[in-house]
């Protein structure tokens, strides 16, 4: 939604919002952008002098639900409801606003799609065809989350998520892609979804959308996604990763740094870039294929690679303390689903061993945060994704399962705290020179990256 207001402002609307706890770093961006925000959804903000929007963009935070008291959670959807004013929901204004008359580019999956949109964008940029996008992170590179371009091409991060309250189709049956990227698929969003054939059945819809001279860049190691595609699929299909055999597609050979890009087992491009991680590599692989479709050739996709800065909050160093002995590193990273924790820590294992650093140690400082975990449906799989990490701690505040019984498997090599001050007290007890410390959750986390900043430092 952050995004979204960027390019309604971009476009000359006058743009104000209201939402609740809105951190970095799409609430710098908001205030560098002079875009008004009110905490709260106060149905009096209806009445300001002043006040009189031609149109409310309801995002899908938004319900109908009501607090214990009877009282409405959201009280200002409730006015615009009883008083007839006019909304529609983010995806719905952007395809009739933004997206219509564009080629759009759409990034799907249940990983990656931040990175893998920030790539795409940097690659079609680099090749001059100033594209518009919209992320749902701050790229690096562009130091915004969205923007109009001047190009006919717009790049967009498609979310499965619902729409809104009142429509709860998946957001990105709205983008009507030509090119389509399904970079993975596996269970989440239990909140809305009941199985992963759900999501599966969303996913083909998508894929109803792309024309027939549409493009579907899909990730040829993933059971999931075969069963989508077997469902039909009207458009040139081009896949990515090992699976795709000598005969088709996209794949790689070399670490994840450092590796050639093969087409139908033809090497095509060498990308260079200070990324790790399998993940990523497999990210390159989709955004290459996509870039393809509008005319980027592979080995100018993979040159633009090479200046690709990443995404703030993935594996973004937030700090590095000097120690005698090893200097310790702060990072804040996204992650939250136990497959991106499981990859995450995984590609940073593999940078440290590549430096030189096998020894070191990983501290991982998580939270539970996403609706999926919340919900307690993906405990049995925490153990595994932090078996590389020599040390976990886990911020268990507010959830209605026990951490500390999930996290039983790993022994003394997990604990658990109830609020961000004791988090810290065991970070800063257990912390080492030479240790890296690894943040990962969807939301702010209570600023925990500068607080263990300053608590170490004494």
């Amino acid at each position: 939604m952050g995004g979204l207001a960027a390019l309604a402002r971009e476009a000359g609307h006058r743009v104000t919002g209201c939402d609740t706890g809105v951190y970095p770093p799409m609430s710098d961006q908001l205030r560098q952008l002079g875009i008004d925000l009110t905490e709260g959804y106060d149905a009096a903000i209806l009445s300001q002098a002043g006040f009189g929007p031609d149109m409310f963009v309801v995002g899908n935070v938004v319900s109908r639900a009501r607090l214990a008291d009877g009282r409405p959670r959201y009280p200002l959807m409730e006015a615009i409801l009883d008083q007839g004013l006019p909304y529609t929901s983010g995806p719905q204004w952007l395809a009739e606003h933004v997206l219509q008359g564009r080629h759009v580019l759409a990034v799907a999956g249940t990983h990656g799609k931040t990175t893998t949109t920030a790539m795409l964008t940097w690659i079609l940029e680099r090749a001059g065809l100033q594209p518009g996008f919209l992320i749902g992170g701050v790229p690096l590179n562009f130091g915004v989350s969205a923007r109009l371009g001047q190009g006919r091409c717009f790049v967009i991060e498609a979310d499965e998520y619902d729409t809104a309250f009142f429509d709860k189709r998946s957001k990105f049956v709205h983008y009507r892609p030509r090119t389509a990227i399904l970079n993975n698929l596996e269970f989440d969003h239990a909140d809305i979804f009941d199985n992963l054939t759900a999501i599966e059945r969303q996913f083909h819809h998508l894929l109803r959308t792309v024309p027939a001279q549409g493009r579907v860049v899909f990730n040829a190691d993933q059971d999931s996604l075969a069963r989508v595609l077997g469902q039909g699929c009207w458009s040139e299909q081009v896949g990515f990763g090992a699976g795709v055999g000598a005969q088709s597609g996209f794949s790689a050979d070399g670490e994840p740094d450092d590796f050639a890009v093969l087409k139908a087992g033809e090497t095509v491009a060498r990308v260079r870039w200070s990324l790790t991680g399998v993940h990523n590599q497999l990210n390159a692989l989709a955004a290459i294929a996509a870039a393809e479709h509008v005319g980027v050739r592979p080995a100018d996709a993979a040159l633009g690679l090479s200046s690709f800065e990443n995404v703030k909050r993935r594996m973004e160093v937030r700090g590095v303390l000097t120690r005698e002995g090893g200097n310790i590193t702060v990072y804040d990273d996204f992650a939250h689903h136990p497959t991106a924790i499981h990859t995450t820590i995984d590609g940073l294992r593999r940078q440290l061993n590549a430096l030189g650093q096998s020894s070191a140690r990983i501290l991982a400082i998580f939270e539970p945060r996403s609706n999926t975990m919340k919900l307690g449906t993906m405990t049995a799989q925490l153990p595994w994704s932090l078996e590389q990490a020599d040390l976990a701690f886990c911020h268990a505040g507010g959830l209605d399962w026990d951490a500390s019984a999930a996290l039983a498997p790993m022994g003394a090599r997990a604990q658990v705290a109830d609020d961000i001050a004791s988090v810290l007290a065991q970070v800063k007890a257990a912390a080492q020179p030479g240790d890296h410390l690894l943040c990962m959750s969807n939301g702010g986390f209570g600023d925990i990256h500068s607080k263990l900043l300053a608590a170490l430092a004494d």
